[in-house]
């Protein structure tokens, strides 16, 4: 049982330094932990110190400084990369209004937003400090997690700690967000991360199935100047209401994050971008256009078909091949071949993108996003490959490929075939000098072999 008194403790925290530094093993800590906590208390404690490593880096805080979590409010909180850029909606909302010479009897106060379903406050963490901030949510657990890292965070102090949470349902929070500045319940702003999980540890796999439901998020957010909606990146955009901004959060190699920005955070209304940020939170780039109405008019049938994503367990971790729409036309091999970047993936933008800089860019295969092209595509947008042969996924086939070319350091790509990439690399027994790429995938329907090299 989650017990903030015990992990927040003197005791407890200078024992987890100690262990650290000693590099006592689980035996190790268990006995000596037997010592002076009872049974509960030692298997609670040793469970938040398998989260503490986890947490100092998921936030980039010091190897000697504590967080209050359990492992499920770890895993659903914002980290630094993403919290850090997305900071800079808040600061660019607020000069926004600065500059527009808005002024009221309220201006001298600091912005107060409301985040709600704040779990441990991983959203909360890296708002610019002009900004007050105060948590709600319906678990006293929760509650405590944020109070406790909000001093730590954002250098709030316990005496004050009462005054930023609030225990209540989020939809009857909201209601008097917009009261009297003297009202506790005020706020000017929202974030906002509905649960996605059925139970804990189990990912949530219906996207509409949120608490609250986003259609109580749109109605939510009536009550304030503006805010933030987390939702999943595979959400239907159909569903999101016109005047917001649709953004696309991730790295070269993910998609971490959709978020739907309403009133005075939306700087960019009607538009969708995609993002892609580093490990610090540095915007690397960022790709934005208008919300196209023909392409989220699709049918819940087309969007399953076009954003299911295939698991298959691989020796060392689980691979996953995708595909999306786009507006992007069908036609043979071409001299490159690319991978959009995750976000471009994820909010459909890729097509746009690649057509922008090369206007022969096709698609080889209806729903399979791997694109072709008479020049490489622009990075970080895409990886480009150049492809140095092609032929029929079958083992005589493509070993002869591998041959004329003398490749002995293979990696396989998936998108469309169903194989397991360590097992396939092992039967295709690669030997040569040269390193190359191997794409299994279709043409037009059609399954192919793509040999390419990739290009910096």
């Amino acid at each position: 049982m989650f017990n903030a008194d015990l992990l927040t403790s003197a005791k407890v925290q200078d024992f987890i330094k100690l262990a650290t530094k000693k590099k006592l093993d689980a035996l190790q800590v268990s006995t000596q932990l037997a010592k002076e906590f009872s049974n509960e208390e030692r298997a609670a404690i040793m469970d938040y110190m398998a989260l503490v490593p986890k947490f100092r880096e998921k936030f980039g805080i010091e190897n000697t400084a504590f967080l209050l979590c359990d492992k499920l409010a770890l895993e659903q909180s914002t980290a630094q990369d993403i919290g850090r850029w997305k900071a800079t909606l808040w600061e660019n909302a607020r000069q926004a209004n600065k500059n527009n010479g808005e002024n009221n009897s309220n201006d001298s106060a600091a912005p107060i937003v409301h985040d709600l379903c704040c779990g441990m406050g991983g959203d909360s963490f890296y708002l610019p400090k002009e900004f007050s901030t105060i948590g709600v949510d319906l678990d006293e657990n929760r509650l405590a997690m944020y109070r406790y890292n909000s001093s730590v965070m954002r250098g709030i102090s316990p005496e004050s700690s009462d005054a930023h949470v609030i225990l209540g349902d989020v939809r009857e929070v909201a209601t008097h967000s917009n009261a009297a500045a003297s009202d506790a319940q005020h706020a000017d702003y929202f974030t906002i991360d509905p649960a996605r999980r059925a139970i804990e540890g189990e990912n949530q796999r219906d996207l509409r199935n949120l608490t609250p439901t986003f259609e109580e998020v749109i109605e939510i957010s009536k009550h304030y100047k503006g805010g933030m909606a987390k939702i999943p990146p595979g959400y239907p955009i159909c569903e999101i209401p016109k005047g917001t901004e649709i953004l696309y959060i991730g790295s070269r190699t993910d998609c971490r994050e959709c978020l739907v920005l309403f009133g005075e955070l939306a700087q960019n209304p009607d538009h969708v971008r995609a993002v892609m940020v580093d490990k610090t939170g540095n915007e690397i780039a960022n790709w934005t256009f208008a919300r196209d109405e023909k392409r989220e008019a699709r049918n819940e049938s087309e969007q399953s078909q076009y954003d299911h994503n295939y698991e298959l367990e691989g020796r060392d971790r689980v691979y996953r091949t995708s595909s999306s729409e786009s507006d992007l036309p069908l036609g043979g091999i071409s001299k490159f071949i690319a991978e959009p970047a995750p976000v471009l993936l994820r909010s459909h933008l890729f097509g746009v993108v690649a057509l922008a800089h090369d206007e022969t860019t096709h698609l080889i295969s209806p729903g399979i996003a791997y694109v072709t092209s008479e020049k490489p595509l622009p990075s970080p947008a895409f990886a480009n490959y150049e492809i140095l042969e092609s032929s029929e996924i079958s083992t005589g086939a493509v070993r002869a490929m591998l041959k004329s070319h003398d490749i002995g350091k293979l990696t396989l790509k998936l998108r469309g075939v169903k194989v397991d990439p360590d097992q396939e690399i092992k039967r295709l027994k690669p030997k040569g000098k040269n390193a190359a790429t191997l794409f299994y995938t279709r043409l037009d329907g059609e399954k192919i072999a793509i040999l390419a090299r990739r290009i910096e």
